[in-house]
């Protein structure tokens, strides 16, 4: 008799002693320190949190419950099929075939970077969602500020002034990382624009994109987020991220609250003490100097 497959869902359940509901999640946050009327960026794995009884949406359900009707939602998306930045060195017959037929980036139907993890995509699609025009560095928001949050991202620098990431700190907002690996704290990007400093990294790229119903290429110039703006190499340890470095250290010095949301362990952060810390460690350890 042939054995029954393991159930996938075991381990799960046995992380968080049984489903995690949108229930207990919901407690879970109020406990770590999210409060109704919050405008929130959250970075999530969904593994880390256990067996999520209603998965995704139940997850955002929860945020939901908490911030309320004032609050507001906050994601990293990307877009799943951006060209890479080298294309253009690909031979010419690729770069025309792609030039000619690559859909273009729109906001409302491009497929969020899958690198970000399953819960920005649903959120983008939530009804009442807003995303932004940035096709690479796209952000999406739900609740009551919104459309304010997303308006108008810069088309250069899109980490920088008058980016979301921007309006998120000038909104006094927080970040929220529910089992998230701690380099995934993408407002530590802002801090890296707003820096400057001898050997500042950027970069340059096109994508297809969707202006006034047609399809155009647009050329971009921004931080290099990626491969990082400044040297890290040598002040973070060997093989560790620089922002879960950085993320660490400011962990170390009492910044951000700790705690449990199902078996998920947990952070909460200012978002303005993030900056701050972000933007003085650069100029410490890796020669930002503004």
């Amino acid at each position: 008799m042939d054995e029954s497959p393991p159930d996938p869902t075991a381990a799960l359940l046995a992380r968080a002693d049984g489903p995690v509901t949108r229930r207990r999640i919901g407690r879970d946050l109020a406990a770590l320190g999210l409060a109704e009327g919050d405008t929130v960026m959250f970075h999530t794995r969904m593994s880390a949190i256990g067996y999520v009884a209603g998965g995704p949406p139940a997850v955002i359900g929860a945020l939901r419950d908490v911030v309320g009707e004032r609050g507001t939602l906050v994601v990293s998306c990307g877009w799943h099929d951006a060209l890479p930045y080298g294309f253009t060195g690909w031979p010419q017959p690729w770069q025309d075939a792609v030039r000619a037929e690559h859909p273009a980036y729109e906001p409302e139907s491009s497929e969020a970077d899958h690198d970000h993890g399953r819960l920005p995509e649903v959120l983008r699609r939530w009804p009442g969602a807003v995303r932004s025009r940035h096709p690479d560095v796209s952000l999406a928001a739900l609740g009551a500020g919104a459309a304010e949050l997303m308006a108008d991202h810069p088309w250069d620098d899109p980490h920088g002034p008058g980016s979301p990431l921007a309006r998120l700190v000038e909104v006094g907002g927080r970040v929220l990382m529910l089992g998230a690996p701690l380099e995934t704290l993408t407002l530590l990007h802002h801090a890296e624009a707003l820096a400057d400093g001898p050997g500042k990294r950027f970069v340059e790229y096109e994508q297809p994109l969707l202006e006034g119903g047609r399809r155009v290429w647009r050329r971009f110039r921004d931080i290099d987020s990626s491969g990082g703006a400044f040297d890290y190499s040598a002040v973070t340890p060997s093989g560790q991220d620089p922002f879960e470095t950085i993320v660490r250290d400011m962990l170390a010095a009492g910044i951000g609250r700790r705690g449990t949301v199902g078996a998920a362990d947990s952070h909460l952060f200012e978002a303005a003490e993030v900056v701050d810390f972000g933007l003085a460690w650069i100029r410490e350890k890796a020669g930002g100097v503004r």
